[in-house]
C-alpha cells in the first residue's frame, strides 16, 4: 500500500464538494497544524464544501459564523462536544449552542466513561491522541471533572440524555457518539430515533477505546446511522488499513461516511485528508461511486440545512 501523503488528481476530483465532518484546528487548547480561516482558504482552493470545526473542550459555533463570512463559498460548521468543560450533559449548553447555529453535537469523549476506563491499548507503534496529555496535565492538577455518564446500571439512557437529543431533535442538529462504548451507542442510537434526531454518525468505531464489531456496526447501521471512518485512525495506526476496509465492506459503503479527523501538526494538511483516503480506498478495490458516496453523498447529508 502507497505511504505518499500527496493526493492523486483523481482523488480530488472524487471528494470535490465534499465536507470534512471531522477536524481539529487552530485556535485550540493544543498545537493544530492550521486555523480555521486558514484551512477554509485551502478548501475553496482544493474544492471541498466546508468542515466541522471539532473541539473536545469549547463550543465552535461562533468561529464557524465568523469563518463563513470571512471567506464566502466555504460552509465552516460548529459543533459542541459534551465534556466536562461544557458542563457534561448539558441541555443548556446544547440549546444555547443550536440558537448560536451549531450543527453537530457530539456525545462525551475524553470524560465519557469508556474513556476514562478503558484499558484497551493501542497497536505497537501508534501515534497518542494529542488530548492524552493534556488531560494528564489536567489531572495532575487536580482538575478532574466528573465522568459523564449517559446510561444507568441497567443500561437505560438516562433522562438527562433524552432531554439533550430532544433538543438536538427541535434544532435539526447531527448527533455524533463521541466515544461511547459499544452498548452505549446502541442505546443512544435508538434513543436519538425515538426523540426524532434525524442524522446520527457513529464517531469512529475503529478508535482504540471502542473497537466496535462488525454485528454492533451492523445493527446501528439498520437505525440509520453512519458510521464515520477517520483517516488518523488507520494512519497513525490505531487500526489497520485492511480491518478497516472490511468493515466498509461488511457493513456497507452506503452507511460510511469518511472525514479526516487531521489538524494535528505531525499529520498531512487538513485539506488533503479526504483525497488522500479516497486514494487508499481506490487502491483497496473501492469502486469510484462507493468513495463519492461515502465522502460526498454522505458528507452533504450531514452539512445540509436544518429543516425548520
Amino acid at each position: 500500500m502507497s505511504d505518499v501523503d500527496t493526493p492523486s488528481a483523481a482523488a480530488r476530483a472524487l471528494v470535490t464538494g465534499a465536507y470534512d465532518t471531522h477536524v481539529h484546528i487552530a485556535p485550540d487548547v493544543m498545537e493544530r497544524r492550521i486555523d480555521d480561516l486558514g484551512l477554509a482558504r485551502r478548501c475553496l482552493e482544493v474544492g471541498l464544501a466546508g468542515f466541522v470545526l471539532k473541539s473536545h473542550y469549547v463550543t465552535t459555533a461562533e468561529r464557524a459564523e465568523v469563518v463563513r463570512n470571512a471567506v464566502p463559498g466555504v460552509d465552516a460548521l460548529g459543533a459542541i462536544t459534551l465534556n466536562g468543560s461544557m458542563g457534561g450533559m448539558n441541555p443548556a449548553a446544547v440549546e444555547i449552542a443550536g440558537r448560536l447555529g451549531a450543527r453537530i453535537v457530539w456525545m462525551p469523549t475524553v470524560d465519557s466513561r469508556n474513556q476514562r476506563t478503558n484499558t484497551a491499548a493501542d497497536l505497537p507503534g501508534a501515534k497518542p491522541a494529542m488530548w492524552g496529555a493534556l488531560q494528564a496535565d489536567l489531572h495532575a492538577q487536580g482538575i478532574v471533572p466528573e465522568i459523564v455518564h449517559v446510561v444507568d446500571e441497567d443500561g437505560r439512557v438516562l433522562e438527562i440524555v433524552r432531554k439533550v437529543l430532544r433538543v438536538v431533535a427541535r434544532h435539526d442538529m447531527v448527533l455524533a457518539t463521541g466515544h461511547l462504548a459499544a452498548p452505549e451507542i446502541v442505546a443512544v442510537a435508538r434513543a436519538a430515533r425515538e426523540e426524532g434526531v434525524r442524522r446520527v454518525i457513529v464517531t469512529h468505531p475503529e478508535f482504540t477505546s471502542q473497537r466496535l464489531g462488525v454485528p454492533e456496526q451492523q445493527e446501528l447501521a439498520g437505525l440509520g446511522a453512519l458510521l464515520e471512518r477517520c483517516f488518523t485512525t488507520p494512519y497513525t495506526g490505531k487500526v489497520s488499513w485492511d480491518d478497516l476496509f472490511a468493515h466498509i465492506r461488511e457493513v456497507g459503503p452506503e452507511h460510511s461516511i469518511i472525514s479526516s479527523d487531521l489538524g494535528q501538526p505531525f499529520n498531512p494538511p487538513v485539506e488533503d485528508g479526504l483525497a488522500l483516503f479516497a486514494d487508499r480506498l481506490l487502491e483497496a478495490g473501492f469502486s469510484e461511486d462507493e468513495v463519492h458516496t461515502m465522502a460526498v453523498r454522505n458528507s452533504r447529508f450531514i452539512g445540509e440545512a436544518p429543516k425548520k
